[in-house]
């Protein structure tokens, strides 16, 4: 089921409304309850995967929890018999202990994901390095249909049982509370990653009717709509077209290509986003912020701060740092200082542990060769900009004119293009085809697709321009307005009467100007892949 589903469209008004009318105490339950029967929908065998990841993740925290309580009334027994390192020595081996038990909750969950989305594509390479030996036999290969949302649902819990084994907070007593944690329906699609301490607050709480939290939801959620049927559906025609018959577009076809997937991805999992976060508003939830204006970011750092930022701070909390201060890389660092430098000692462990969080990032996008690449790309393009900082810093100082909006203009371009040359991996079939597409830009030069009418040829008519113009240059208005604050609260706290009818336009955009009908399918949202 996807948003743009009329039934779920439905569904989700009756909740909504069901949702203000019970008692509070039971708001909960019936949150619970939709979740369990949205999923369900994609497929009653995907609950088995939820069920799985719900159950051990709650029992395992819930064992972790009494270790380390265990632990703290053992060492307070022992106050005044135990040296300071008797104290310690216990302390990490009960930890040892509780680390044991997550690593079993990491592994059985990341396990089940691993088999589901990689399965296939490791016994793939598997048998193609048989092949490079000369092998004649071939490992047989399981395909696994990928369960809706199950990397976010996956990182969402993965990073709770992580939380709870640090102490962050205690385990969640109540299974069913947990459940709806896990399976929250409107994060399942395409996230975001949120945690515990930050969702828990409003999910259990059964907030009661609040106009103007409502008004402010249903105008995020018709945004999100807008930017997925009007903008991003509107421009995939386009980009199939330009990916599926890669013969025939080359050139500027491909620079046009890079230009509408960004569109495409932007408004289409941002869309996502907003729906999301809307629905949360109106139930009175706060859901984490996923986006902060990526395109106003100078540099790919910047950006990586504003694009899925839950992701991305996901990978810093829980990969990063444990790898950045493992004993393995305390112990290279160290041998690095002595052997190669002061210098390569220092940076040696940040470069492996951005080069292996970009690697998970890449394989975390799609079981495929070019998302492995691409995030490799990544790390190096970062680790590049991080070493030539000191160069930038000198520039901006000798030129006063790179201190400028217009400058900052420019970088921000820059780092939009850059990103889209790095999306067409996620484009082309294979690296190799990325790399020649790439090429045909610099060696087949035909700009006159521009203006001789063949970007009519792609399935997009001129009214279709028209709209995607228009949205674009509203895409653009709404975040240089978005930067002073909320633009929905502004106005409604000004006039309830321009707030409505906001509302009410926005609706009529959505219907009027929507990608419907013959030659338009709704499609799936490219993050429910993940």
């Amino acid at each position: 089921m996807l948003f743009t589903d009329s039934i779920f469209v439905i569904g989700l008004i009756l909740l909504c409304i069901i949702y203000f009318l019970v008692p509070k105490r039971f708001r909960w339950m019936l949150l619970l309850a939709g979740s369990i029967g949205f999923y369900a929908y994609s497929g009653p065998l995907n609950l088995i995967y939820m069920a799985v990841t719900a159950l051990s993740t709650y029992l395992i925290t819930l064992r972790m929890e009494k270790m380390a309580a265990a632990a703290k009334e053992t060492v307070a027994a022992h106050k005044s018999e135990w040296s300071r390192d008797e104290k310690k020595a216990f302390k990490e081996k009960a930890k040892s202990k509780r680390f044991r038990w997550l690593v079993l909750c990491l592994v059985l969950n990341f396990g089940m994901l691993a088999v589901v989305k990689y399965g296939a594509f490791t016994l793939r390479n598997i048998n193609t390095v048989i092949g490079w030996f000369g092998g004649s036999k071939r490992l047989p290969v399981k395909h696994f249909l990928l369960p809706m949302g199950m990397s976010f649902y996956l990182f969402q819990t993965m990073g709770y049982a992580i939380d709870v084994y640090r102490e962050k907070y205690p385990a969640e007593k109540n299974f069913a509370r947990l459940g709806l944690f896990v399976s929250f329906f409107p994060q399942l699609i395409q996230g975001p990653i949120s945690r515990y301490d930050d969702l828990a607050k409003g999910l259990y709480a059964g907030n009661g009717y609040d106009p103007k939290r409502v008004t402010l939801g249903v105008q995020r959620i018709l945004w999100g709509y807008f930017k997925k049927v009007c903008l991003a559906d509107r421009v995939m025609p386009a980009v199939t077209a330009l990916i599926s018959n890669t013969d025939q577009h080359q050139g500027m076809y491909v620079l046009m290509g890079i230009l509408y997937y960004t569109l495409r991805i932007y408004a289409d999992f941002t869309g996502g986003i907003d729906i999301t976060i809307g629905i949360g508003q109106v139930l009175g939830i706060p859901i984490t912020e996923n986006f902060n204006r990526p395109f106003f970011s100078k540099n790919i750092t910047e950006y990586w701060r504003r694009w899925h930022i839950t992701l991305g701070t996901w990978f810093k909390d829980y990969l990063f740092y444990p790898i950045s201060v493992c004993q393995p890389m305390l112990k290279l660092s160290k041998w690095s200082r002595e052997k190669l430098g002061k210098n390569v000692g220092k940076y040696l462990p940040v470069y492996v542990s951005t080069i292996a969080v970009w690697f998970v990032t890449g394989l975390w996008h799609g079981a495929a060769w070019n998302f492995i690449v691409w995030g490799l790309m990544n790390a190096v393009v970062i680790l590049i900009s991080e070493r030539l900082t000191p160069l930038y810093n000198k520039f901006h100082k000798k030129y006063a004119w790179s201190n400028t909006r217009a400058y900052d203009g420019f970088m921000a371009l820059r780092t939009t293009f850059l990103m889209g040359l790095l999306r067409m991996f996620d484009c082309y079939l294979d690296v190799p085809l990325t790399f020649k597409m790439f090429g045909t830009m610099f060696y087949k030069w035909n700009p006159q697709i521009l203006w001789d009418g063949s970007l009519m040829k792609l399935g997009l008519s001129k009214p279709d321009y028209l709209v995607l113009g228009v949205g674009i240059v509203l895409l653009f208005t709404a975040s240089m307005l978005g930067r002073r604050g909320s633009v929905r609260e502004r106005l409604y706290d000004k006039s309830k009467l321009l707030s409505c009818c906001m509302t009410v336009a926005l609706l009529l955009i959505v219907v009027v100007f929507g990608a419907y009908g013959i030659g338009y399918d709704s499609s799936q949202f490219i993050y429910n892949q993940f």
